[in-house]
């Protein structure tokens, strides 16, 4: 522990000040001084001096910490407040400005327990229970942030951009109800919001509410003809109800948005693979990987038409990334066990064939995650600066 606390202290004050070669002493006192006068490289400097004259001052660690997030210096704040927790981990506010300064980086999953630590002190902070909800967002544990950021929101009512990551996850954990009643809220506040709108299509489809949810895409349609995934939504929806023609007609009208869309593409030539057109359905399905490569139903389709054609090898190629991306659904080991059998390679049938058996898992059929590659992000504007 010791020589951790050296090492601390050795790499903060590593930049000396030009008044420690003159043997100059500071004061705390001066640094507040320097940092009121908003001259805080300087303030930096005098803090590093008094930790200098007494390394054991956990007040001065942090508030040097303060000095450097205010210049958004966040990694070396962070090991400042450290520092100053190793020194008194009951020190006010450093906990809080750990989490913050780890925060600020996108470091969300190490801003979690710092965040954590201080509601286990004050479970009725408001402030840490939005930002730990906030960070459990961005590490992507949509459902432990849903459940810190209800709470959150009943006492911060009118927050729409806390309501709207609220909803975001609780759309992402699949918590459906949730997610609708907060899109709904949005919507009672901005009801020409197409994306709110497209969001509640997504939840409403959760809900298994299908023609609902293209009236909600529908809706956003007609506000916003060329937000993204907009035409998409609504022809997956039909997709899903086996109305091909008119999926293919917006699949279409999203390709005139945005020629390179992936899911667009491979959901399109499905469609022309359904329809027996074989070449039309390749030359699409190769755009869709072409574009993303992470789309399993292009490579599903990609297999079967390389079968049709007798292309094996490609078509093993083709069924194996299908497995990969997700080796829990049974039709790609299904698929690639028959062809391994056209193949003569009983051995490879035989083992993937036995997996059939020990897999029900049927292909997600909803509309999250299938609208883009990843949720939503976080960005630092939305953490408060150090206390």
């Amino acid at each position: 522990m010791k020589k951790r606390k050296a090492a601390l202290v050795l790499f903060l004050l590593s930049p000396l000040p030009a008044v420690l070669a003159t043997a100059q002493t500071l004061t705390p006192a001066d640094a507040i001084a320097l940092e009121q006068q908003g001259k805080l490289p300087e303030a930096a400097q005098a803090w590093r001096a008094v930790i200098t004259q007494n390394p054991n001052d956990a007040a001065a660690f942090a508030s040097l910490g303060v000095v450097l997030s205010r210049q958004q210096k966040y990694q070396e704040a962070a090991s400042a407040y450290r520092a100053a927790l190793q020194l008194n981990p009951k020190l006010p506010g450093a906990q809080l400005n750990l989490g913050l300064a780890e925060f600020k980086q996108g470091n969300f999953r190490v801003a979690i327990e710092p965040f954590r630590a201080v509601l286990a002190a004050d479970p009725k902070n408001s402030q840490a229970q939005t930002l730990l909800g906030l960070s459990y967002y961005g590490a992507k544990q949509f459902a432990e942030a849903a459940k810190c950021l209800k709470a959150a929101a009943v006492s911060d009512a009118t927050n729409t951009e806390l309501h709207q990551v609220l909803a975001q996850s609780c759309l992402w954990s699949k918590d459906y109800s949730c997610a609708l009643d907060e899109f709904r809220q949005i919507l009672e506040t901005d009801p020409e919001s197409a994306s709110a709108h497209i969001l509640s299509g997504e939840s409403l489809d959760g809900l298994g509410k299908t023609s609902e949810a293209i009236e909600e895409f529908k809706l956003a349609a007609r506000i916003a003809p060329r937000e993204p995934n907009v035409h998409f939504g609504i022809g997956f929806l039909y997709w899903k109800a086996h109305q091909f023609d008119d999926a293919k007609r917006e699949f279409e009208a999203e390709l005139a948005n945005d020629p390179s869309h992936g899911q667009a593409l491979a959901y399109l030539g499905d469609i022309e693979w359904k329809n027996n057109h074989p070449d039309q359905a390749l030359a699409l399905l190769n755009r869709a990987v072409e574009s993303r490569k992470d789309i399993r139903l292009a490579y599903i389709d990609l297999g079967a038409v390389y079968i049709e054609q007798k292309r094996y090898e490609q078509a093993v190629a083709a069924l194996r990334r299908a497995v990969e991306l997700d080796p829990a659904q049974a039709d790609a080991h299904y698929r690639l066990g028959r062809l391994y059998q056209t193949m003569g390679n009983a051995a490879a049938a035989q083992k993937e064939l036995a997996k059939v058996r020990d897999l029900h898992g049927t292909a997600d059929q909803g509309l999250v995650g299938k609208m883009a590659a990843a949720p939503p992000s976080l960005n630092e504007s939305q953490a408060p600066p150090p206390q």
